[in-house]
């Protein structure tokens, strides 16, 4: 029910606010995130809100350049810039903050970015990030680490039917460059091929002079996703030494995989090109099931670091969150993560016990709150149960001796009495049998 005093207080199109039901679950799956990042030795950090136009430019291609938010800074008339992404911050940390530290770098981060959106897209402006960055290691074993991760985060989270899709961007260059097409016609195929329309291909090169060997290649680009086969159907349709060099180190990082013992979850897929100019190897992206937009993504950038005046080759990837919430919003654990466990309900005049009770509680890691407010037990519980409380805690009830506490399970009214002293035991059992009363 809105209150009618409000005043209208809209929200530009395409950020939200999040309530603290919605907040808690996005806490849970960043959460489940970062486990899966600190088993792997990463250490998190923290980037600013805001950059230097010009110096965050230096590490964004032309695409995040014509999405970033920029304004004046009126301290010192520089342009401003709100970062349409965090993977150039820590290229930028890391050159100019972190260059005397020994490589490499194992570093994640979790934060908002904002990227400008067409008005009508219906596309939010505001994007969650958890993502890691390996920086210091060119090697396919360093790519394969961060797809193996990316399997085991999915997994952590409970998902199973996903797949991995890898690609090679060194593949399609080299295939580019044996064309010898003009870069307009090149962004031509390149905008067919990344919707995957043969047709709009066979058209742009019917009106260009192409190799007849490298105009097959193109026309099969489209159509090379699939198994470890397409990587065999690839060799055999290109002969230019680039691209035949992609694929002996996706080669490479597919054996590495098997490994990890996570080839089930991996396609392959050469006709995948979005980011081209940001990435210089392996590409990849994970689809869960039900979801049509990427949950993850990322891929070896060996020239980032370098505009920061810094060469290092590097490699990473980053979900986005709000893609896992949209799959991940009515599991079981994720609602659970809403809940808290205790709201104390004190019928006694005095409340020295319920705040020790309650503080006895927090010290044992259970979340607890005391009703402040003076009400009914009705209503306290209407309350509890509103708020995703577990218990409702109920001193100076009764049902129950002085010192003893009358626990309620707000999800079924069903009760229990117990010793006040059984509540601080380390392994807290509160056991709601058949024999139970259900209070109400």
């Amino acid at each position: 029910m809105t209150n009618p005093s409000c005043i209208e207080a809209p929200l530009p199109k395409g950020v939200s606010d999040f309530l603290p039901e919605t907040a808690d679950k996005i806490n849970h799956i960043a959460a489940r995130i970062h486990q899966v990042f600190d088993l792997w030795g990463f250490r998190r950090m923290i980037t600013p809100l805001l950059e230097f136009e010009e110096v965050l430019a230096l590490g964004m291609g032309e695409e995040l350049r014509g999405k970033t938010f920029r304004f004046d800074d009126r301290q010192t008339g520089r342009l401003l810039a709100i970062p349409p992404d965090i993977t150039p911050q820590v290229a930028r940390i890391v050159a100019t903050r972190m260059h005397a530290q020994p490589l490499p770098h194992r570093l994640y981060y979790n934060g908002r970015v904002l990227r400008q959106a067409e008005m009508q897209s219906g596309r939010s402006r505001e994007i969650f990030q958890s993502g890691v960055e390996l920086i210091g290691l060119d090697a396919p074993e360093a790519d394969a680490e961060m797809v193996a991760m990316a399997v085991e985060v999915l997994k952590n989270l409970g998902f199973s039917g996903f797949k991995i899709d890898l690609g090679q961007v060194g593949f399609y260059r080299g295939i580019m460059e044996a064309s010898g097409l003009a870069p307009a016609a090149q962004f031509q195929l390149q905008e067919a091929i990344s919707k995957k329309d043969v047709s709009a291909v066979r058209s742009i090169l019917e009106a260009q002079p192409v190799p007849e060997r490298v105009k097959e290649a193109i026309l099969l680009l489209p159509r090379l996703y699939g198994g470890r086969e397409v990587v065999d159907e690839a060799r055999r349709a290109v002969t230019n030494e680039r691209s035949l060099k992609a694929l002996d180190n996706l080669s490479q990082v597919l054996e590495i995989l098997d490994i990890y013992g996570v080839s089930d979850y991996l396609t392959v897929d050469l006709g995948e090109i979005r980011g081209l100019d940001y990435h210089t190897g392996i590409t990849f992206e994970g689809f869960v099931p039900g979801l049509g937009e990427a949950v993850c993504s990322g891929g070896r950038y060996d020239d980032l670091t370098a505009k920061y005046g810094f060469p290092a080759p590097a490699t990473g990837f980053a979900f986005n969150i709000m893609a896992l919430l949209a799959s991940l919003s009515k599991r079981p654990d994720v609602e659970a993560s809403r809940s808290r466990d205790f709201l104390i309900f004190n019928q006694k005049d005095e409340r020295r016990e319920a705040l020790e009770i309650a503080q006895q509680l927090r010290a044992l890691g259970y979340s607890c709150a005391r009703d402040i407010i003076k009400r009914d037990f009705e209503s306290s519980f209407s309350y509890a149960k509103k708020m995703d409380i577990r218990w409702l805690l109920v001193i100076g009830a009764e049902e129950c001796p002085a010192d003893q506490v009358y626990v309620v399970r707000v999800a079924d009214r069903r009760a229990i009495t117990l010793p006040r002293e059984a509540l601080f035991e380390k392994s807290l059992d509160l056991k709601f049998d058949s024999q139970g009363e259900n209070h109400g």
